[in-house]
């Protein structure tokens, strides 16, 4: 079976609330994980829009998930080291954590990409997605992602 992702927020393609939304309350929406490979040793997870018109904006980098989680609840805590060992890489709005969807024109993509590693990533909180990347060549054994749109009001 494929490792998947999913929100029960939204559905892949759909729209996602303002509340996740800077728009709205810019809390991260709810995630499940499934069928997670059973020889991984941290997950990651970076939600980015490909959309932007600079490049890629980068929403949340976190990283060092422990294996056996099957979801990040809504309004997920922001510090750098969480109490259970995963870390918060710095997103493109400069700060640790979720940011929202705040697209300057038009319905932008965000996608929200989960990788399974084969190993802990020996990363400090505050990395940046392309520490990320750099750490996770090589031992990446799936990856999974789901997909939600937002238009400003």
């Amino acid at each position: 079976m494929d490792m998947t992702i999913m929100s029960p927020a939204f559905v892949f393609g759909g729209m996602i609330p303002a509340k996740y939304t800077s728009d709205g309350s810019d809390i991260s929406p709810p995630l499940r994980f499934c069928d997670v490979p059973p020889a991984t040793q941290s997950l990651a997870l970076v939600c980015d829009d490909p959309d932007a018109p600079g490049g890629t904006w980068v929403h949340w980098v976190l990283f060092n998930i422990p294996p056996n989680t099957k979801e990040l609840k809504e309004d997920w805590p922001t510090d750098g080291r969480l109490a259970d060992g995963s870390c918060h890489g710095v997103n493109d709005f400069g700060s640790l954590g979720y940011g929202g969807p705040s697209p300057p024109s038009g319905t932008h993509r965000y996608r929200f990409t989960l990788y399974a590693l084969d190993c802990e990533l020996d990363l400090q909180p505050g990395c940046r997605r392309h520490d990320l990347i750099t750490a996770m060549r090589g031992h990446v054994l799936a990856e999974a992602q789901c997909m939600g749109q937002y238009r400003r009001r």
